[in-house]
C-alpha cells in the first residue's frame, strides 16, 4: 500500500527526530527541578500552613457510638485501656475524651 507524500514526510521527520542525541536531559530536569518543583513544594507549606492557622482547635463533641471503641478484653501494656499508638490529643476512649486540650 502507497504512502501519501505528506505521511512519507511526517514519518521521516518524526524517525529523524528520534535519531537525535539525549545530551541536555539532565541539564533539563535540574532546571525542571529549581523552577518548578521547589516552588511548588513551597506554595504547599505556605497552604498547610495557612490550613493551619485558621484551623480550630477544640475537640468535636464525644458521641458514645455503641460500634467504636470496643473493648471485649483489655490491652496487654499500660492500663488496658489505651492502645499502643494511644494519643490523648485526638483519640478518644470508651468514655470520652481523657481532659483539656492544650
Amino acid at each position: 500500500m502507497a504512502m501519501s507524500p505528506t505521511a512519507v514526510v511526517v514519518r521521516r521527520a518524526f524517525a529523524a527526530a528520534s535519531q537525535g542525541s539525549h545530551e541536555g536531559g539532565a541539564r533539563t530536569w535540574k532546571i525542571l527541578s529549581f523552577v518548578l518543583a521547589l516552588p511548588g513544594v513551597g506554595v504547599c507549606m505556605a497552604n498547610a500552613y495557612m490550613k493551619m492557622q485558621a484551623h480550630s482547635h477544640d475537640h468535636p463533641e464525644f458521641v458514645p457510638y455503641p460500634h467504636l471503641r470496643i473493648r471485649t478484653k483489655p490491652w496487654p501494656w499500660g492500663d488496658g485501656n489505651h492502645s499502643l499508638f494511644h494519643n490523648s490529643h485526638t483519640n478518644a476512649l470508651p468514655t470520652g475524651y481523657e481532659g483539656p486540650h492544650h
